[in-house]
């Protein structure tokens, strides 16, 4: 069963509701069930003679050819954005993105009210930079990149300034000394965000910020949310940055021109969230992708092939019945620094929270150089109890498909950071990014050393020839053995514990302080 839903359909932006967490979406073939208790039970009732799935089943369903058919639609969806963008998108805000939303919901609500589908709106945070300039004497400093969410300098307009060496790493406000009023303030990296250091330099009078990598190469990162006083701020490499503290360090002055035009607004936009309505609903498999894309490009693989895949498994699961609840996510803003996610787990009363026995991420499935990637959760480490169970659980999948697999770190860049910090087991698979191929890793998945697992990751090339259909079949049915693993028991899986509003918060604000990523950008 493929459900074909026609694109073109998708171009009416207010056609999408917008009520919030519980409003409904009309249209086509779909019974929508909130507050109707009569369609609940028929629903009920349709889907509960169906058989049980297992993984075997519903992996068997999983197919290359409707998983591309999915990545087709979308890209089409994509183009809707080309008026206002000059290229195809999906990034919050757009047309392709609205598209999007409206292509799952609408897939969705063909399935004879499978399922209870929720709309979450909530305010993100949406930063453009048109241009930036940083010259150091007499020097254009061509490597320094303006952080992601800066503000731009003053009047938009170039700024001329001394810089002045900040003490320490620059995360207490006791680090700038006055002579930083007026000055562009120079910042080592580590220990915080680059949003402290801005906002503590832009408190002290700074009229800009440079932080310096404090590893080798260059760096660029993000300023997350916006605060009152961040100031306008570049990231630089150690060289150039170690370069101008040696001057500084032997009583020189060194005279600088930093130029930032750049925006930042907060708009208005939203998950989609699905859930069976057979199922303990006190007992939930939870698994997410994103539905949006960077601005630069249409994001078919990142995360078009996570979010499809989602979809198709879905629409196949409908065809059985289940022991657990599945509960899926589309994500918004996941590019703007996970926000969607984040806001979702943010969100949830300890009682909800409770009921999500697991999250399983899948961002990026189809990696044209793609290594099969597990997120190497470890109990020791302090993740949510049952998250390191999870892992393995992916090993073994892999196993099963006769495929090998290697590990990366949960280093917080992509959707299961809400959840780990929200204290919910959470994993998932994914197949690279910008990282470089290893030998090693040629011998165990084919592909080409040296190479990006994707060459056009966050670039307009991200389109429907950046596919690769094998990665995208097996990752595929690994996700389809994951959702019938869990819907169908959660035998010897740790149980969840209640927890007050107040330990839970305390845990989340320890937890928040372990990651380097926010997203794909650094955060510190």
């Amino acid at each position: 069963m493929y459900i074909k839903v026609n694109p073109s359909s998708l171009l009416p932006l207010g056609l999408l509701a917008t009520s919030g967490l519980s409003s409904p979406v009309t249209g086509g073939q779909q019974q929508h069930l909130l507050g109707d208790s009569q369609a609940l039970a028929a629903a009920i009732h349709l889907h509960s003679s169906k058989p049980l799935v297992t993984e075997e089943l519903l992996a068997g369903k999983i197919e290359a050819k409707n998983l591309l058919s999915r990545s087709h639609d979308l890209y089409t969806i994509a183009k809707i954005s080309e008026p206002h963008y000059n290229h195809p998108t999906r990034v919050i805000g757009s047309l392709g993105h609205v598209g999007t939303i409206k292509y799952v919901q609408q897939v969705l609500g063909t399935l004879g009210g499978y399922y209870k589908i929720h709309e979450q709106v909530f305010p993100a945070v949406s930063g453009n930079v048109y241009e930036s300039r940083l010259t150091i004497g007499k020097h254009p400093i061509l490597s320094a990149r303006a952080m992601s969410l800066t503000p731009p300098t003053k009047n938009k307009e170039p700024v001329f300034a001394q810089i002045v060496a900040v003490a320490n790493d620059g995360c207490n406000i006791e680090d700038f000394t006055e002579d930083v009023n007026g000055a562009i303030a120079l910042i080592k990296r580590g220990n915080c965000s680059f949003g402290q250091k801005s906002e503590n330099a832009g408190t002290a009078g700074a009229v800009a910020a440079l932080v310096y990598n404090n590893e080798a190469g260059e760096l660029s990162g993000t300023l997350g949310t916006p605060k009152k006083h961040h100031v306008a701020t570049f990231g630089i490499s150690d060289k150039v940055g170690l370069k101008v503290l040696e001057k500084l360090s032997e009583g020189k002055e060194v005279d600088a021109s930093a130029y930032i035009d750049a925006t930042v607004d907060v708009i208005e936009t939203r998950n989609v969230v699905a859930q069976t309505v057979l199922g303990d609903p006190d007992n939930c498999v939870m698994l997410g992708g994103h539905s949006d894309s960077v601005e630069e490009g249409p994001g078919v693989n990142d995360d078009g092939s996570g979010s499809m895949t989602l979809l198709e498994v879905a629409v196949q699961l409908s065809k059985f019945s289940v022991n657990n609840c599945v509960r899926f996510a589309w994500w918004s803003g996941e590019e703007e620094g996970l926000l969607g996610s984040t806001w979702y787990a943010e969100h949830l009363s300890s009682e909800e929270n409770v009921k999500i026995r697991l999250f399983m991420d899948y961002d990026m499935m189809a990696s044209p150089n793609f290594a099969y990637q597990i997120y190497n959760a470890t109990d020791s480490e302090g993740d949510p109890k049952g998250s390191e169970q999870l892992r393995n659980f992916y090993i073994n999948g892999y196993k099963e498909l006769g495929v090998n697999y290697t590990f990366i770190p949960f280093d917080g860049r992509s959707d299961y950071v809400g959840f780990i910090d929200a204290g919910i087991p959470a994993g998932g698979v994914a197949t690279g990014a910008e990282g470089v191929k290893t030998a090693e890793e040629v011998e165990m998945f084919g592909g080409w050393e040296g190479k990006w697992y994707d060459p056009c990751y966050h670039q307009l090339c991200d389109d429907l020839t950046n596919l690769n259909s094998t990665a995208y079949e097996v990752n595929g049915k690994l996700v389809a053995k994951s959702v019938a693993k869990y819907a169908n028991s959660f035998e010897s899986f740790p149980p969840r514990k209640l927890e007050s509003a107040e330990v839970r918060a305390e845990r989340m604000a320890e937890s928040k302080k372990r990651w380097k990523y926010r997203g794909k950008k650094l955060v510190m």
